[in-house]
């Protein structure tokens, strides 16, 4: 996948960096403002990846999707955090979501407000997807679950403003942790009040992706979460199947083979 991002390294990675960097400092005092103003839900807020590693990867991975909505036309279009990420390197990935012309913009560790600033600044551009995939708000471990929905509903709103075609299916948060725990609770819980919030938003529903993972022990197995955070392919079969069907369905929903059928 780096190969296909190396052809144009030269021509966006100076100019390219700079833009990005100005409009991190913009966001940045944007932030800080709204903290100010009281806005306590930074889940919402837009905020960019830090560079924890002191190597720019998440500003590149980042350029490198805003490259691919150039230089490609996807149907699907998945955006997240690690479980999309993970996702693209299994053979059920090739197998489900390639032959749909699908794109996953997945950066491991990413929060509600990293794939906000993401998808404002050139993730949603030039491209014009009949359904997208979020996946996202795990990794807001410092936030409330009202703070996780909050930040997923801004998302979905984005979405909705900027790519008003595309029907959106939202991801359930995973159960994690080998044994029951506060995360776990948590995830639970923005699971529970997305099936009040989004039926209230246009074109998007809610993906429930506990299928059984948790036993009835309250134990996780390792053969479905390999770290009890991410998914194994077995796992990630148990979710991809169901969703895969979903997708199709909306994509036989959309306006555009609605019109095909009647011709």
């Amino acid at each position: 996948m780096c190969s296909g991002f190396s052809g144009h390294r030269n021509s966006v990675s100076v100019v390219g960096l700079r833009r990005f960097a100005v409009r991190a400092e913009i966001y940045g005092a944007f932030v800080e403002d709204k903290m100010s103003q009281g806005d306590t839900n930074s889940a919402a807020v837009p905020q960019p990846g830090a560079d924890i590693f002191g190597d720019d990867r998440w500003m590149s991975q980042h350029l490198r999707f805003v490259l691919d909505c150039k230089d490609k036309e996807p149907e699907v279009l998945f955006v997240g955090d690690s479980m999309v990420q993970v996702l693209q390197q299994y053979e059920l990935w090739r197998e489900l979501f390639s032959p749909l012309h699908a794109l996953g913009f997945g950066i491991g560790g990413d929060k509600t407000e990293h794939l906000l600033w993401r998808l404002q600044n050139g993730e949603l551009e030039n491209i014009k997807p009949k359904v997208i995939v979020v996946w996202a708000g795990t990794n807001n471990i410092e936030h409330t679950a009202e703070e996780v929905v909050g930040g997923i509903e801004a998302i979905v709103k984005l979405i909705n403003r900027l790519q008003p075609q595309a029907k959106i299916i939202v991801m359930g948060l995973m159960p994690r942790g080998e044994k029951p725990n506060p995360l776990r609770q948590k995830n639970a819980k923005v699971n529970q009040l997305l099936r009040v919030a989004l039926p209230k938003l246009p074109s998007v529903q809610l993906l429930d992706v506990d299928v059984g993972f948790v036993h009835s022990d309250g134990t996780i197995s390792c053969h479905d979460l390999f770290d009890f955070l991410h998914l194994t392919p077995a796992g990630y079969a148990k979710i991809c199947k169901p969703l895969h069907e979903l997708i199709m369905q909306l994509l036989e929903e959309t306006p555009e083979e609605k019109q095909a059928t009647l011709a």
